[in-house]
């Protein structure tokens, strides 16, 4: 019960943090759209004058602010989007570690270790193996190991089921 609680404090937390970050991206989005607007009207009454100086009043009330709105606008969504991406990759490395395993590790029987006398091969393959190894059973072209073959070398042992040496067939 206390962890389904748990879980739902988490998930409405997450959501919130999500809608959080849309508040700066609207504000970045606003900040940009007035600072293209700004530099427009700045560009615009700059070149209706001739004068350098009377250009001044429109570089310094429009073109300058609306410049310095743009980065502010830049700067803003960038951090919005690392903000919303980093809120994301928490979100999902939560629901990678709320799922447990199905059988505890200590409940877990241990890995079965290949005892077969039995040796087996894939044609074409490099190793030879047990019968009991994971690599071959219930493998439909694994045949029984050819002692020429293990005598001339051509084949080695499989490092998982691991046969002895002394095991390969002599010719």
């Amino acid at each position: 019960m206390r962890a389904a609680r748990t879980d739902q404090t988490a998930s409405a937390a997450r959501s919130a943090r999500l809608r959080g970050v849309r508040p700066e991206l609207w504000a970045a989005f606003a900040a940009l759209a007035a600072g293209a607007v700004l530099c427009v009207i700045g560009w615009y009454g700059i070149s209706g004058e001739r004068f350098a100086e009377r250009q001044l009043p429109y570089l310094a009330s429009c073109t300058v602010p609306g410049a310095a709105l743009i980065i502010a606008g830049t700067m803003l969504l960038t951090h919005g989007r690392s903000t919303l991406a980093a809120a994301r990759v928490e979100e999902l490395y939560g629901l990678l570690v709320a799922a447990e395993p199905s059988t505890p590790l200590a409940h877990r029987p241990p890995p079965a270790t290949a005892t077969s006398d039995d040796l087996l091969m894939v044609p074409g393959g490099t190793l030879w193996h047990r019968a009991d190894c994971p690599l071959v059973a219930d493998k439909p072209e694994a045949v029984p190991a050819d002692a020429t073959i293990l005598a001339r070398g051509d084949l080695g042992p499989c490092p998982i089921c691991e046969p002895p040496a002394d095991a390969a067939p002599e010719r």
